[in-house]
C-alpha cells in the first residue's frame, strides 16, 4: 500500500462506507455533443449562402453572405449554425454601418444560443425617409428590415426558425375568402401586382398587399391574419 504523507493538521475525520461513496457519473451520449460557443475554432472551410437585395432606392444591389458551421458532423446531433455574415455592395454610402453591423452580428452568431431574436430586431427598424415596395406588393420599412427578412429566410433553411405554414383548414378558408372577394370585384388599389385581388390593402402582419374586407372585417388572403381574431 502506498503511503500518503499528511502535511496539514488533522481537525476531523470520518469512516468511509458504501453509503458515503459517491457513485461515478454516467456519461450520456449528449455529454459529447459540441454546441456553439465563442471559443469554437473556425474550420478552414465553411458552407455559405449568398442572397441578393435590390432596392428601388439604390442603384446598386447588396449581396449578403452567411457562412454556417457544421456541428457534430456525421452524427444524429448534426446541425448547422450561422458563424459569420458579410455584406458587399458597390454603394459606399453605407460602408461604415455595414462593417459595424456585420461584425456585431457575427459576434452574436459565435456566442451561440438563440440567435433568432436578431430577425425581429432588424425587421423593426424603420427608415425616417420612408420605406419602399418590393415586387409582389411587399412593403419594406427599411434596408435593415429587408436584411432581417433575409436572415429569417436563412435561419428557416437551416432549421433554427420553423417555417410558418397554413394548415389545410386555413388554406381552404383563405382560398374561399379570396374567391368570394374576386367575385365581388368592388375595390381597386394602385399597389396591386396581380397576385391578390384588386383593392387589397397592406397587411401589418406579413407586409403583403392582401388585406380585404370580408364580412365586415379586414382579412389577409396571404397569411390568414384577421383583425377580428
Amino acid at each position: 500500500m502506498k503511503r500518503i504523507k499528511i502535511k496539514k493538521k488533522i481537525v476531523d475525520y470520518r469512516v468511509s462506507t458504501a453509503e458515503t461513496v459517491e457513485p461515478k457519473a454516467v456519461k450520456s451520449p449528449e455529454t459529447k455533443v459540441v454546441r456553439m460557443h465563442e471559443r469554437l475554432e473556425r474550420p478552414g472551410m465553411l458552407r455559405g449562402s449568398t442572397y441578393k437585395i435590390k432596392t428601388p432606392i439604390s442603384d446598386h444591389a447588396m449581396y449578403i453572405t452567411i457562412n454556417d458551421i457544421v456541428l457534430n458532423p456525421g452524427t444524429e446531433f448534426e446541425k448547422y449554425r450561422p458563424y459569420e455574415i458579410f455584406i458587399n455592395s458597390k454603394n459606399l454610402d453605407h460602408y461604415q454601418w455595414i462593417v459595424a453591423l456585420t461584425r456585431v452580428m457575427s459576434s452574436v452568431f459565435r456566442k451561440g444560443g438563440d440567435v433568432a431574436f436578431l430577425v425581429e430586431e432588424l425587421k423593426a427598424v424603420f427608415d425616417p425617409k420612408g420605406g419602399y415596395w418590393q415586387p409582389g406588393g411587399i412593403f419594406m420599412p427599411s434596408i435593415i428590415a429587408e436584411l432581417g427578412y433575409v436572415i429569417e429566410k436563412h435561419l428557416q433553411s437551416i432549421g433554427i426558425i420553423p417555417l410558418e405554414k397554413l394548415d389545410e383548414h386555413q388554406k381552404k378558408l383563405v382560398e374561399e375568402k379570396r374567391q368570394e372577394f374576386e367575385n365581388r370585384n368592388r375595390q381597386q388599389d394602385v399597389f396591386d401586382q396581380g397576385s391578390f385581388p384588386v383593392g387589397a390593402q397592406l397587411c401589418g402582419h406579413c407586409n403583403t398587399v392582401a388585406m380585404v374586407m370580408m364580412d365586415g372585417c379586414l382579412t389577409c388572403l396571404d397569411c390568414g391574419y384577421s383583425k377580428c381574431g
